[in-house]
């Protein structure tokens, strides 16, 4: 079980790392050996369960990724290797003794062992992956999982600060995804009032818009994209958001030039002190992490979970080097996995005790990209070529004169042996000429990315529906319309 969060915040990282190395040896002899893919892992290895005993061991598992995880045309049962599935003959081999003593004992009867079993293992709720994968993937929670979701999210509104005196509203769109339900159990938890509002989609931008005044908001929990968009709105209309403290940002990445952008904004509607703190989350991970302020780093919960970072290679890099994330959960019941590589790249985990606000667990640093944004493109009829997509979201958050954008990749002239174009539909703001946007953005995209964008001039509103801003889960800020040879 997860330990008191004001005990870990402060314990020195020799006991945090001895806590991790208790944690791994506990959860790899006990706990893991239910996952029928592990358990045929560590066959096919010729592994043992019990040579797991600090997380430097970690080092001889493979790696595990989405190619094993996502459930396929072919294989659709996939994901459900990964659920921890104890009977009666794997709890008489790997259970511990004190939970075996029980039952030999006759402390606990038939009854009362199949319900433990139930509430600690069996699925009951499911969140999904969020479409990186051809098919959505499900992540499982039993009730054990469910009250951890509950406990990482205050542990996520405690780091942030947030007074229960406060009062909160959730923006993000009501669906079986992590973003929703962590920011419902989070401000639950941290015994705020609360609206779960469900998103644009389910209670409407305007409903949204009154509800942050009348309520009067102090913590708006939402995407940052659809944030920008109900502020934008907000500011047409003269609202007074002047309550508002605290935006809490999840699901995208979030650039100082886009923190600008919304702050400017935030002056208009009279919120002139507000804090906007981004989160780091992972559906694989079943929870996420926040920053204590906005310059600092996302704090880790060591009792639950390793990170480690690694490089292309796969081998783990040293402390404050940048990698590719590793998760490894060290208490989840439901679908778990260890050693999985996420394809998010950070810049780095520092291990000293947080400069703000002194706790001491890891922090990851916030500048962490996706993997699979990073894409071929045959620009020249010579060679392909790495264009590192994540580089178009600051790009175009730093131009002061653009309004809203969306990026296309496609071929020219739907050939599929043709070369690749990168198309960049983009509005102005109102009383900005188009041509000097035009001029800005093609500029910054050779400039920074050694690409030249096809730059289309589209109304605000035209851009909002392509988006999906008021109908989709996330924003569809880069589509890939290429099509398939």
């Amino acid at each position: 079980m997860y330990l008191d969060w004001r005990k870990v915040v402060t314990m020195s990282r020799p006991e945090l790392q001895e806590l991790q190395n208790r944690k791994v040896r506990w959860f790899f002899q006990h706990k893991l050996p239910y996952s029928p893919y592990y358990r045929a892992l560590f066959g096919r290895e010729g592994l043992r369960w019990s040579d797991f005993k600090t997380t430097d061991d970690l080092r001889r598992l493979p790696f595990t990724s989405k190619v094993e995880l996502a459930p396929t045309v072919e294989e659709p049962a996939k994901p459900r290797q990964f659920i921890l599935q104890p009977d009666e003959h794997l709890i008489k081999k790997f259970a511990t003794k004190g939970e075996l003593a029980k039952i030999l004992w006759g402390k606990l009867t038939k009854a009362d062992v199949q319900r433990q079993l139930e509430r600690e293992y069996k699925p009951l709720h499911l969140h999904f992956t969020t479409g990186r994968t051809a098919l959505p993937t499900p992540f499982t929670y039993s009730e054990y999982d469910l009250h951890s979701l509950r406990e990482t999210g205050r542990r996520c509104f405690n780091v942030a600060g947030f007074s229960s005196k406060n009062v909160g509203l959730n923006a993000f769109p009501y669906s079986p995804h992590l973003g929703f339900w962590l920011a419902y159990y989070g401000l639950l938890e941290a015994g705020l009032t609360a609206l779960a509002s469900g998103g644009g989609k389910i209670m409407g931008s305007q409903k949204i818009m009154d509800s942050l005044e009348r309520l009067k908001v102090n913590v708006l929990v939402a995407i940052p994209g659809y944030t920008y968009h109900l502020l934008r709105q907000a500011v047409k209309q003269g609202r007074d958001f002047s309550n508002l403290k605290y935006i809490v940002f999840g699901a995208e990445r979030v650039s100082p030039a886009f923190r600008e952008k919304v702050q400017e904004l935030l002056h208009q509607v009279k919120a002139n002190e507000v804090q906007i703190l981004a989160t780091y989350a992972s559906t694989e991970a079943k929870t996420a992490w926040i920053q204590c302020a906005e310059h600092t780093g996302y704090h880790l919960y060591p009792d639950m979970e390793f990170i480690e970072l690694v490089d292309a290679d796969g081998n783990r890099v040293a402390d404050g080097e940048p990698g590719e994330v590793v998760y490894t959960a060290l208490d989840w019941r439901g679908t778990v996995v260890v050693r999985y590589r996420t394809g998010d790249l950070a810049q780095g985990i520092d291990y000293d005790p947080c400069p703000k606000c002194g706790r001491t667990v890891p922090r990851i640093r916030t500048d962490i990209q996706r993997k699979s944004e990073m894409k071929e493109f045959h620009l020249t009829k010579v060679k392909g070529e790495l264009v590192n997509l994540n580089n178009t979201f600051p790009i175009m958050s730093s131009i002061k004169g653009v309004d809203e954008w969306q990026l296309e990749i496609r071929k020219h002239n739907n050939d599929p042996f043709d070369l690749d174009e990168i198309v960049l539909r983009v509005s102005a703001k109102p009383g900005v000429p188009f041509a000097a946007v035009k001029d800005d953005v093609e500029k910054h995209m050779h400039a920074d990315m050694q690409i030249s964008a096809i730059v289309e001039e589209h109304t605000t509103e035209d851009l909002i529906d392509r988006l999906g801003m008021e109908t989709e889960l996330k924003e569809k800020r880069v589509i890939d319309n290429r099509p398939k040879t």
